[in-house]
């Protein structure tokens, strides 16, 4: 089936197999669809130097380069590839990020976007930098005796502060300057992401080993010399 479908109005969109079969014959010749090696019209015709600008266009650009880890070092983009590709998604990484991490936050953007504003899209933004645990407690559970009921943990007594949320995140290590840098990080990136009529209170947490507590490796404990 076409992916051209989608671009259709809904009464279009019924599945259709014929309808599918024949979108799928200009989308093959337009973009080269289920042959990666072979370029489509709009790849082609972008490919030809702007006669004003003398500037090269490439619509096929996402077949040339790949920045996630998955890969094999001979087949990743070089390091000093990645801000370039992070333009081409919208996004500017940190300098004092690893380069780990910047590949990382190339090859999600496109399906953090998608969830930008809400938890579940700020979770796992945050856990792509803190490699471990993130909560994000909207603070929007009813009262409920054993469940929801420790004043000033998980219940307010009165009313709550409108379109609030608290962030805990767990981060590796005990050095004050590098938890505090840390800290720095995530509270940048929680103000760039997100909703801005929200307010937040944010938590940190550092690994240690109690046992049914914090006994998970890679979760909320890490194993070796502090």
């Amino acid at each position: 089936m076409s992916g051209y479908l989608d671009y259709l109005p809904a009464t279009f969109q019924d599945g259709s197999p014929l309808l599918g079969r024949f979108l799928l014959a200009f989308e093959q010749m337009l973009t080269g669809l289920g042959d990666p090696d072979a370029p489509g019209i709009e790849e082609i015709l972008d490919g030809i130097a702007d006669p004003v600008t003398g500037q090269v266009r490439l619509a096929g650009v996402h077949r040339y380069f790949d920045p996630g880890p998955e890969l094999p070092d001979a087949e990743r983009a070089p390091a000093e590839f990645l801000d370039w590709l992070a333009g081409w998604v919208a996004i500017s990484l940190r300098g004092d990020l690893d380069e780990l991490r910047q590949r990382d936050f190339v090859a999600r953007a496109v399906s953090l976007y998608h969830r930008r504003g809400t938890k579940a899209g700020l979770e796992e933004y945050l856990r792509v930098y803190t490699r471990l645990g993130v909560t994000v407690d909207e603070l929007d559970t009813p009262f409920q005796l054993g469940v929801h009921s420790r004043v000033g943990v998980d219940t307010l007594l009165g009313g709550g502060a409108p379109h609030f949320f608290r962030v805990l995140i767990r981060l590796p290590g005990t050095d004050p300057a590098e938890l505090a840098r840390h800290r720095q990080v995530v509270t940048y990136l929680l103000d760039q992401e997100k909703p801005a009529h929200t307010q937040y209170a944010l938590a940190v947490q550092t690994p240690a080993l109690r046992i049914g507590v914090h006994s998970t490796v890679g979760v909320d404990t890490l194993l070796g010399p502090h």
